[in-house]
């Protein structure tokens, strides 16, 4: 027989039936105490509030079967029914109770899901097929390419770029695992962190020269962002040892650090094309992955490298108050006239503000800095096409470059921030309708295509109006800038058509770029049958279908008061003791 708990909430009932309960209460109880064949312990109440963790799978079937067993029938006296209805009473309570906790762990096996509204069945249909593109990207990495960098889905065989220092530093695990947890995928997720756990090496793998931005971003960001979700310490160690090997590339002149590193050696280097300069997205593109690095180890020294280098961009002499795309690591001197949103100087600006939030608004200087230079950008780099499209050009020696890249579509996201959070009127509006209007030109390159997928760059001459059907820059590489765009647009503005123009570019991604053993780009987007280029870039599952899967949950899913997302979409939680710049700043 089952031990029964009593409960307060059943302590009326019990008094008012003490006359009945006095006739048979020392039968009942002696009934209870059980033996061996037939005592039950009492359950222990389960642990519901780490939502963050992940039951193994015997325990969630043992709890979601549970059910209160079933005593056999027999001849029952008066004082029995009596005990019965108190019994049934207690029953009820304790099977809400059960019920209750196991709701709570399938909240916790999908966390960000627990917190969802009840939402439209189309919504709905869209996120799960959003869900269904990540596992048959994973499947087709994890059968056929698993440890590897990344997968060629055509042949089958693994792809490897120098930008990760190593073949076998697993690429697409790290960058992906934090999607595969969003989306309460639970087994893929355990692969993932397994390996990770198991297998992720630094010092060991990272054999040859790597990025130190695309290492940053990545692999520093996606372990990041694991702990902060998930609470694994073993994912700090990790993280630690991918800083503690960047640090090596800070050992300049000025801080600034080198492009690229060798792990094994300690030495940097700047690309030959670049003419020994740093790259201004590239140095630009650290500081939230150090500060969070900082706050979770509690060692200063990581924050203190990109402080440094914010105060040498800071101070640096600019051009008519914005950025050029090269900087000097000796002497701390921008080179060149060239400027952009695109390529080259993207994520700089996108880190300046997002480290403002970052920080719960008390990194000053970053706002001052980021504020700055958005003014400047308005006033200069913002033309209008035949057509009415709004686009940001990039400069060049003073002169108006009309394209835009795919990639500079991140502004979209960036200025809905800034619009969200600027506190005057005009201004604010002025922002937000910029934000707008430029993902309206981002969604024209989209659909002003074949594919219905745009190009990885676009322009505003002759005949070309947000195309680029007569230049050889018309393909895509699974890029996630134009979604992210909108992800913000609909975060902030509520306005259904961003959902929608999300939805007919996952449409289309599947319709044209899905293989058998996972997603391609184009070779032209334009003429989507000519041919794709055989790779499933890591950042499809950490960006691409991140950020379109978030467009179809509600805004509680990981908000945007709450969480910045690092230019990998690794969201960061929002540092609410953050220290102040005079407590950041290096020793002397």
């Amino acid at each position: 027989m089952k031990v029964v708990r009593v409960k307060k909430g059943v302590a009326a009932i019990v008094f008012l039936s003490l006359a009945l309960l006095a006739l048979g209460a020392l039968s009942f109880f002696a009934g209870s105490s059980g033996d061996a064949d037939g005592h039950v312990e009492p359950q222990r109440v389960r642990d519901v509030q780490h939502r963050n963790k992940f039951r193994p799978e015997s325990e969630l079937k043992e709890q979601l079967e549970r059910r209160p067993e079933v005593a056999p029938v027999k001849p029952r006296t008066e004082p029995e029914v009596a005990h019965e209805e108190i019994h049934e009473q207690e029953r009820k309570l304790e099977e809400k109770e059960e019920n209750e906790e196991v709701d709570a762990l399938r909240a916790k096996l999908h966390p960000v899901e627990a917190t969802k509204a009840a939402a439209d069945p189309e919504n709905e249909k869209r996120k799960e097929q959003v869900v269904k593109m990540m596992l048959h990207a994973w499947h087709g990495y994890r059968n056929y390419t698993w440890g590897a960098n990344e997968i060629k889905p055509i042949s089958g065989q693994p792809n490897n770029q120098g930008i990760f220092g190593g073949a076998d530093m697993g690429a697409t695990i790290v960058d992906a695992a934090d999607t595969l947890w969003l989306m309460g995928l639970k087994e893929e997720y355990e692969q993932a962190r397994d390996w990770i756990r198991d297998n992720f090496d630094m010092k060991k793998k990272a054999t040859g020269t790597l990025s130190v931005f695309e290492t940053t971003i990545r692999f520093l960001g996606g372990l990041l962002s694991l702990n902060a979700l998930t609470g694994e310490a073993f994912y700090v160690t990790k993280a630690k040892d991918v800083g503690d090997s960047l640090l090596k590339a800070f050992n300049t002149p000025t801080g600034i650090p080198k492009s690229q590193l060798s792990v094994q050696t300690g030495v940097g280097q700047n690309f030959g094309w670049a003419s020994s300069m740093s790259i201004l997205s590239e140095i630009g593109t650290l500081h939230l992955e150090f500060a969070e690095l900082s706050r979770i180890t509690g060692d200063p020294v990581y924050l203190q490298k990109v402080q440094k280098v914010r105060d040498v961009l800071d101070k640096a002499q600019k051009l008519d108050g914005l950025y050029p795309n090269y900087i000097s690591p000796t002497d701390g001197r921008f080179s060149g006239s060239h400027i952009s949103l695109g390529a080259l100087g993207d994520s700089f600006y996108e880190y300046l503000i997002k480290a403002w939030l970052y920080s719960n608004f008390r990194d000053d200087q970053a706002r001052r800095m980021y504020w700055a230079v958005s003014e400047k950008i308005q006033e200069k780099m913002v033309s209008h096409s035949r057509s009415n499209l709004t686009y940001l050009v990039e400069l060049r020696n003073g002169r108006a470059e009309h394209q835009m890249g795919h990639l500079a579509c991140f502004a979209v996201g960036m200025f809905a921030l800034e619009g969200h959070y600027e506190k005057e009127p005009a201004r604010k509006a002025r922002v937000l309708n910029l934000a707008e209007e430029l993902g309206r030109t981002c969604h024209e390159s989209y659909i002003r295509s074949e594919s219905h997928i745009g190009p990885e760059m676009f322009y505003f001459i002759g005949q070309e109006d947000a195309t680029a059907k007569q230049t050889g820059a018309n393909g895509y590489i699974l890029r996630p800038e134009v979604i992210e765009g909108w992800f913000y647009l609909w975060r902030l503005t509520g306005k259904q058509m961003y959902r929608d123009w999300v939805w007919d570019a996952v449409e289309s991604m599947e319709k044209w770029c899905k293989r058998e053993k996972g997603y391609v780009g184009l070779q032209n987007v334009y003429k989507p049958e000519q041919g794709a280029d055989d790779v499933q870039q890591s950042f499809f599952l950490a960006e691409t279908l991140k950020y379109a899967y978030l467009t179809f949950t509600e805004d509680t899913v990981m908000a945007l008061d709450a969480w910045v997302f690092n230019t990998e979409a690794h969201p960061l939680p929002v540092n609410k003791d953050y220290p102040m710049k005079e407590q950041a700043a290096p020793q002397a």
